[in-house]
């Protein structure tokens, strides 16, 4: 696998997925939290906004062999805020994933073993943080996703035993 072209590739295509995902659904599902004291997929999103510029300023850091601070997700600026235009909120996303994608361009197989300082989690690797956030952009919309499908998984009757990996904690 090459890991920088994989990684541009499913970061490219976040935004689309969300536009697609978004404009498929009832707005009140995208709202709904799957369980209470998780995110909703509107959160997701929001949260989404919030670590972009995070992921971007880290690949530089390495670049550079600077140390970084950890993130407190739940100190982020978005996330629980009041979203009147779904549409705007994608937008301003795919905004920074430009950011980030063409700071992601000037990324080199060399660069891969380059290491920073975590705060938290000590020396990383650069491609330590790429397939973070590979990985991060893919969870989080399992994430969002599966809050949209709750409701659903509730009026599956006899096949919810087959959405059991799904089913958020403590929604039954």
């Amino acid at each position: 696998m090459d890991l920088i072209e994989s990684v541009k590739a499913i970061l490219a295509v976040g935004p689309d997925r969300w536009r697609m995902l978004t404009g498929a659904v009832d707005p009140a599902l995208l709202e709904r939290a799957p369980a209470p004291g998780e995110w909703s997929a509107l959160n997701v999103l929001q949260h989404l906004i919030d670590v972009e510029p995070v992921f971007t300023s880290r690949v530089v850091a390495i670049q550079a062999g600077q140390p970084f601070p950890g993130f407190d997700q739940d100190a982020g600026a978005e996330v629980g805020r009041p979203v009147a235009d779904v549409s705007a909120l994608i937008d301003r996303w795919a905004a920074l994933r430009e950011r980030g994608l063409a700071v992601l361009a000037t990324v080199q197989p060399d660069d891969l073993v380059r290491t920073a300082v975590h705060a938290e989690l000590g020396e990383v690797t650069l491609a330590n943080l790429l397939n973070e956030w590979g990985g991060h952009d893919l969870m989080h919309m399992v994430q969002a996703e599966e809050a949209i499908m709750q409701p659903f998984i509730a009026g599956v009757g006899p096949w919810r035993g087959y959405f059991a990996a799904h089913e958020a904690r403590g929604s039954r």
